[in-house]
């Protein structure tokens, strides 16, 4: 049976068993409270009371009562039946609409919506959720579609310059081949980058990692110290202070999204004398990572942009150091994978400022 037709019986039946009650109730009173025999005045002589005669008794009342009670029933059943399958309809109409925006997901179309009318109940608040729930799908199938083509774009320019330069060593054979494999290594480690940067990237969206407690500050440390040398390479400086920022997670992913951004803060910066700043503060619910670091005037539509995979700021920047353009977009998926938030402001003389808010680690049991 359908839902409708459930709820139809269940009202007919409700309906059914309150008019029985009221007529049990009403054939009880008139038990209680009529007697046996009823006398009525009969005839009388002139100057006499009325003489009492036998009236109707209970078995006239009962043949009286039964035909008007078993009508009142009938009634009842009809209007219950008729009602009730009205009131379900009513009732029913938002979850088929539901329903059916359910069915247009599930063949793909994700830019309908529901948009429920009417008071907030239960329906409008579920309505409302799949509301979010279907732009939140639609954001993010346009969000893995176009990282899926500029991936594909991506891993096609090194896999097209390593066939090039294959080619080009086949037709030339008596061409210097040292120059060749150099180019070839590049291209490689280029691409071997990108396909680990990938990897990393799914890894960190589907929160395939094993948590524990970790201080961030430690790892801001342990990238700074590792990246030291590119920062005094470009004439850079590093700059690093904080407090103990206890948080749960995965080392090697924070380790990676630390790294990530003070390399960023160091490639993207001014030629010489510029400064990266690496900052940890602890508050009550959360703990704070910043990375700030001098460079060129961004507009703030050009920082709303660069989270985004394969965007790389005001331009590529082709040296050893470029990365892939996922650093940031990996960066946003491990806080995303961590329960965290990310900002990111231009500062007023130039460069970037990035915050990551992480929840803080609950206190230890012993203390």
């Amino acid at each position: 049976m359908s839902v409708r037709l459930k709820l139809t019986l269940s009202y007919a039946g409700f309906l059914m068993l309150a008019g029985g009650l009221l007529l049990a109730a009403v054939w009880v009173f008139l038990l209680r409270y009529v007697p046996e025999v009823v006398y009525i005045p009969g005839p009388r002589t002139r100057g006499e009371p009325y003489a009492p005669m036998p009236g109707p008794d209970r078995s006239d009342l009962v043949e009286a009562f039964a035909p008007k009670a078993g009508a009142v029933l009938a009634i009842l059943l009809m209007f219950g039946l008729l009602g009730g399958w009205i009131l379900a309809g009513s009732m029913l109409a938002p979850l088929t609409r539901i329903t059916n925006a359910t069915r247009l997901a599930a063949n793909g179309s994700l830019s309908h919506r529901i948009h429920l009318e009417g008071r907030k109940d239960e329906f409008r608040e579920l309505a409302d959720a799949f509301d979010t729930m279907l732009a939140r799908l639609e954001a993010h199938n346009a969000e893995q579609q176009r990282f899926a083509a500029n991936a594909s774009h991506e891993l096609r320019t090194p896999l097209a310059i390593m066939q090039t330069l294959l080619d080009v060593a086949r037709n030339d054979l008596n061409r210097d081949t040292g120059e060749l494999v150099d180019r070839l290594h590049f291209v490689n480690t280029r691409a071997i980058d990108l396909t680990e940067a990938l990897l990393l990237l799914s890894r960190a969206d589907q929160r395939s990692f094993t948590r524990e407690q970790v201080d961030l500050s430690l790892i801001s440390e342990e990238a700074t110290e590792t990246l030291l040398p590119l920062a005094e390479e470009r004439g850079l400086t590093i700059e690093t202070s904080g407090d103990i920022t206890p948080t749960i997670g995965s080392h090697t992913l924070l380790l990676q999204m630390t790294t990530n951004l003070v390399h960023n803060a160091i490639v993207h910066n001014v030629t010489k004398h510029g400064t990266v700043w690496v900052t940890t503060s602890a508050h009550p619910k959360t703990v704070v990572l910043t990375v700030e670091n001098t460079g060129e005037k961004l507009s703030p539509q050009l920082v709303s942009t660069i989270v985004e995979p394969f965007q790389r700021g005001t331009g590529r920047i082709r040296d050893g150091h470029a990365g892939v353009g996922l650093g940031l977009a990996i960066v946003k998926s491990i806080i995303q994978a961590h329960d965290g938030t990310l900002a990111l402001a231009p500062r007023p003389d130039g460069g970037l400022r990035v915050t990551v808010q992480l929840p803080t680690a609950p206190p230890h049991p012993g203390r």
